[in-house]
């Protein structure tokens, strides 16, 4: 196992964009019983520019972690810092891209990609302007006008992509957003979020459940244990050069390496893990 040090330039003397210290989310059981531990003592950062994915096993807390980098869940412990600056409430730095579909159906593709706009008080021409030209930076030209339902999984989330960066959030928290695609469409996809993002190298908190997709795209790879109370097992620093075709660099004597070394701390826990999830 190679121990990880942050690959962004500058990491080394910048505070991370986001940073989680001593975390722990323990939450009430239904029925009174006893309460249940997702994630403890889990500190993770994420230095300005590095791409970080997190992998796991099912329900081991993944998704948890995400919400807890948003402000959409206050820690039972430890601290989470926004460029050194303590986290209360919402993380207005970072955008969000969840799994499931999160476009509004009654609105077109421009409506949606331009909605956080509109929730900021931008002037409507400004607001279409720029949702016109994310649509086009994620292939959409002319389908302004189309609804979610006339578009196809990929197209969606092409919408769903531009809704988060028309925002320009410094930081990017994605839970498993392309695990719904056929895998041609996912590995396009992946492969416009890396040209997306090497643009501007905004700082990204990456949730999936792909080992393959994980080493693809990132600077770094971090493997948490089987719940609960899950904890970080391991860190991996992902040292393939870029830019990256995700389909052309899963055939390197380099990613094998990386996978067959991450998959050997990682096939443990997901055994845990489906051994718990049939008791």
């Amino acid at each position: 196992m190679t121990a990880a040090t942050a690959s962004a330039p500058g990491a080394g003397v910048a505070l991370p964009a986001l940073a989680l210290d001593g975390v722990t989310c323990t939450f009430a059981a239904r029925g009174g019983g006893e309460r249940y531990t997702a994630v403890r003592d889990v500190t993770l950062a994420i230095a300005p520019g590095e791409f970080v994915s997190v992998v796991g096993p099912t329900g081991c807390g993944k998704s948890t972690l995400l919400n807890v980098g948003a402000g959409l869940l206050v820690p039972s412990a430890g601290t989470v810092h926004v460029d050194g600056e303590p986290l209360s409430g919402i993380n207005r730095r970072a955008g969000y891209m969840f799994q499931a579909e999160a476009l509004m159906p009654w609105r077109s593709a421009l409506a949606n990609v331009v909605a956080g706009l509109e929730f900021r008080g931008t002037p409507r021409d400004e607001a279409a302007a720029r949702g016109r030209d994310w649509l086009a930076r994620v292939g959409l030209a002319g389908f302004e006008d189309r609804y979610p339902h006339q578009l196809s999984g990929g197209m969606r989330k092409r919408v769903a992509l531009a809704q988060m960066l028309i925002l320009d959030p410094d930081i990017l928290l994605m839970d498993e957003p392309f695990s719904a695609l056929d895998i041609q469409t996912r590995q396009l996809m992946e492969n416009e979020l890396l040209e997306l993002w090497s643009a501007n190298r905004k700082s990204v908190l990456f949730i999936t459940h792909d080992l393959e997709e994980a080493i693809s795209l990132s600077d770094r790879v971090v493997v948490l244990s089987a719940g609960p109370a899950t904890r970080p097992l391991g860190e991996f620093t992902i040292d393939l050069p870029r830019p990256r075709d995700v389909a052309e660099i899963r055939m390197t004597p380099r990613f094998v390496e990386l996978h067959e070394a991450i998959w050997g701390v990682l096939r443990a826990e997901v055994l845990k893990g489906y051994a718990q999830s049939k008791r």
